[in-house]
């Protein structure tokens, strides 16, 4: 796969830089344009206020970094606010580019993040996020103060490895993958248990250890990650296709880590660690386009994780141990024949 940068884009929404793509051989021109990179606030053009600096001057630097480490997974909100877990930090960053502010949420006041994994927002703008190692899902209201945990029995963690978290905005359904239990939850909008999916297996409905989920208006894709695949599945849970394998070429599967759903296009994108590079399918599993390799430049990764989307149809990819997200934006092309989903 290679990937040929033409130029630089020095902003979030600026000029634009076209990725040409070794793939597909047909000749049929895809592009993906590069808009930037997040490591830290001040690539939003957020800066410290004048409290925190003083009291940089005074104390030294915190010890708290408000730059990622390991960006794991992104959610972006109503209100354009990119939310990112970090494994390395056992934080999520909120990053505020419209108001230029910075939030740091680490946990409740007495149990802290161990392992957050993945972040969702729903209608009203709570936070949810998971802990693998805890085994609960963290809530925060919209301000960040911390509301209350899901999956907790006196302190103790209900699920064995939470993972992937998908939070449906029409009804406040929460879509959760447990990745020691091979299965699928789903839980109402207060956190109550309603409907299990899946056990261990190589079969239709089966599981091997499930990572990551995403949510369109009539479907829902589990990223079953020891399979190497992607399944579909209606709303109520009837399987309806998969797609991927474990081969070494465009439409394989090694480590794929996350999963985003574009409705506007009626594409699936899925990252994977291992070929380091972005792959968008339809629906149904066709391989439309596919982009990235090994590296640190813009369009390259190591080890990336997260993948969203965002209102304006801009891709998010948590390029893991470059300790950075980088933002692109998908045209599709005219030869693709892409539909859009209503």
């Amino acid at each position: 796969m290679v990937v040929i940068l033409l130029a630089a884009a020095p902003c979030w929404g600026g000029d634009e830089i076209a990725i040409r793509l070794a793939w597909p051989r047909s000749g049929a021109e895809y592009r993906i344009s590069y808009l930037q990179s997040i490591s830290a606030p001040r690539d939003l053009k957020i800066r410290r206020g004048l409290f925190s600096k003083l009291v940089r001057v005074v104390a030294g630097p915190s010890k708290k970094s408000r730059g990622l480490l390991r960006p794991f997974s992104i959610a972006v909100d109503g209100e354009g606010r990119l939310l990112i877990t970090d494994r390395a930090a056992a934080a999520v960053h909120v990053l505020d580019p419209g108001r230029r502010k910075y939030k740091r949420l680490d946990g409740a006041r007495k149990q802290r993040f161990r392992s957050p994994i993945d972040v969702d927002t729903d209608r009203q703008g709570n936070i949810y996020v998971t802990d693998s190692d805890l085994g609960k899902i963290f809530v925060f209201r919209r301000n960040g103060k911390f509301d209350r945990f899901i999956g907790d029995a006196g302190g103790e963690g209900l699920y064995k490895r939470p993972t992937g978290l998908a939070v449906d905005g029409e009804t406040g359904r929460i879509y959760l993958t447990d990745t020691l239990r091979h299965a699928v939850e789903i839980l109402d909008a207060k956190g109550r248990p309603l409907e299990r999916w899946g056990e261990r297996g190589e079969g239709p409905g089966e599981f091997n250890f499930p990572t990551d989920i995403a949510l369109a208006s009539d479907r829902v894709f589990v990223l079953d990650a020891m399979n190497f695949r992607v399944q579909v599945f209606d709303r109520s849970g009837t399987y309806i296709t998969s797609f991927g394998k474990p081969v070494n070429e465009p439409g394989g599967l090694f480590r794929p880590k996350g999963i985003a759903v574009d409705e506007a296009r009626g594409l699936v994108y899925v990252v994977d660690a291992m070929f380091e590079l972005v792959q968008a399918f339809t629906y149904d599993g066709d391989l439309v386009w596919a982009f990235g390799h090994g590296g640190a430049k813009p369009g390259e990764f190591f080890l990336p994780a997260g993948i969203c989307v965002d209102r304006e149809g801009r891709l998010l990819v948590a390029d893991s141990y470059n300790a950075r997200v980088q933002i692109f934006r998908p045209h599709a092309a005219r030869a693709a024949g892409l539909v859009r989903r209503r």
